[in-house]
């Protein structure tokens, strides 16, 4: 299994998170951000046992519609993450 860093919010203070991920074994993207703990909203939602769910903030979609929109023109492609030169 590989992970593939797509792209990491580029405002966030720290500089870790949250981040996007591809695992190209499973075609499955993994989403790193903030716990949502907040009753009110979790109230609304229909979360399984075995699910959590986690805050990015809406400028971070973009690095889902780069990846979409790259497989759509040229096959999948992926870019190297710059800060990252090991992860693919």
């Amino acid at each position: 299994m590989a992970l593939i860093k797509l792209g990491k919010d580029p405002e966030s203070p720290s500089g870790g998170s949250p981040t996007i991920y591809l695992d190209d074994a499973r075609d499955n993207y993994l989403v790193q951000g903030w716990k949502v703990e907040d009753a009110e909203r979790l109230e609304q939602m229909d979360i399984p046992g075995h699910e959590s769910v986690v805050e990015i903030p809406r400028r971070v979609v973009r690095f889902f519609l780069e990846m979409e929109q790259s497989a759509e023109d040229t096959g999948p492609e992926v870019k190297r993450d710059d800060e990252n030169p090991g992860v693919r």
